[in-house]
């Protein structure tokens, strides 16, 4: 384990740099995982690790030190508290932070599974909230359209607790065309939609449509998704938060398919 205390050390320069910018970390190839959870959830899916970083005052800690002592061949740098503070994701770090190789989709979308589509949805925990909602509700495709936060900036992991290993993550997609292209249903929630949720026909693949946290989903998208339906609210609120909007209807999914 290699000790650093300077700012100026060129390993921690780059761990910093990786930390704050998303192109540093897009043109090397690699994410940054704050904290046990998200590192073991890496590994359940054999994911590589190039290196870690832990704070110099958690080294003791038992969960950690267990984890270091499990993994005896990794590249290890114990870096001083206020340093470890400068790459670390919240405001009350874990005690460690991996450096990963990003996972890369395999393949192109497929256009006959159930998936999600995000379209400018610009905040990394509600981008991190509606992936692990959609992981959990089953969905294994998302497809992010321009403008979306990053899904594997710290805060986007963070939020998704791991769900960003459990789905092929396609970045930059043109949403539209591949509503037009896809074998199933689009759906996209609207205010004004003649159709309630929970009397509308879900079956067969499914591209739920969800947008940008104060303009909604963009009118090119919205047309191509073709399906539009409201959620009930007689509470009176107007609208729901785009990830709690998300959890509704994926999970109405889930309860109508029995699974």
């Amino acid at each position: 384990m290699k000790a650093i205390s300077s700012r100026d050390n060129p390993r921690f320069k780059r761990l910093r740099k990786w930390a704050t910018h998303h192109r540093a970390r897009r043109d090397d190839g690699v994410i940054l995982l704050d904290g046990l959870h998200l590192i073991e959830a890496l590994q359940a899916v054999h994911g590589e690790i190039v290196e870690v970083a832990v704070a110099a005052g958690a080294a003791g800690k038992p969960e950690i030190a267990a984890w270091l002592a499990g993994h005896p061949r990794l590249d290890v740098l114990s870096l001083a508290d206020g340093l470890f503070a400068e790459i670390a994701a919240t405001e009350t770090p874990s005690g460690i932070v991996a450096v990963a190789r990003a996972p890369v989709p395999s393949a192109a979308p497929a256009n006959d599974i159930d998936c999600l589509l995000l379209d400018g949805v610009q905040d990394p925990g509600n981008v991190g909230t509606l992936l692990r909602t959609a992981a959990a509700a089953g969905i294994r495709q998302a497809l992010l359209g321009p403008g979306c936060a990053d899904p594997w900036a710290p805060k986007t992991l963070r939020a998704g607790q791991g769900a960003q290993f459990l789905l092929a993550i396609h970045e930059g997609c043109d949403l539209a065309a591949f509503l037009a292209g896809f074998a199933g249903t689009g759906v996209v929630t609207r205010l004004d939609a003649a159709r309630s949720l929970y009397e509308t026909s879900l079956d067969g693949p499914l591209a739920w449509v969800f947008g940008a946290e104060g303009q909604g989903v963009s009118a090119p998208v919205a047309k191509a998704a073709k399906l539009g339906v409201f959620i009930p609210m007689p509470g009176g609120t107007e609208s729901l938060n785009v990830a709690a909007a998300a959890a509704v209807c994926l999970f109405e999914v889930v309860r109508r398919r029995g699974n």
